[in-house]
């Protein structure tokens, strides 16, 4: 396996254990229903799937070809360009996974904050 194709597996495991991974908020507990917040919990994590991961994987994606693509170019002609084009794309499809996943506990925190629940973090 050549070190493009190694590093390029190390991005993509490494999306996804990131995106595996669910950091439930932090909440006051005083004076809370934690069977009933375990309900609201569950629910504002229902909603929070609406959040357009795949969208955010591909513009990543394509804005990592096209940086990665106009570097690997200047340091390496053509095949320099298909080289960086490629990790690019992974790269950015790893930051565009991440931003995803964020936006996604964003909206986690403030639909708990909308139900009375104090969020600490």
């Amino acid at each position: 396996m050549n070190h493009a194709k190694f590093y390029a597996v190390i991005v993509v495991f490494t999306a996804l254990l990131v995106g595996c991974a669910r950091n439930a908020p932090i909440i006051d507990t005083q004076g809370v229903n934690m069977a009933l917040y375990q309900q609201d919990l569950a629910q504002c994590q229902a909603i929070s799937t609406q959040v357009d991961t795949g969208g955010k994987v591909a513009g990543g994606a394509a804005g990592g070809a096209i940086v990665g693509g106009a570097i690997g170019a200047v340091l390496n002609g053509s095949q320099g360009a298909q080289k960086g084009a490629g990790v690019g794309a992974i790269s950015g499809a790893a930051r565009g996974a991440a931003s995803g996943k964020q936006e996604q506990q964003r909206v986690v925190k403030n639909c708990l904050r909308g139900r009375g629940y104090r969020v600490l973090n």
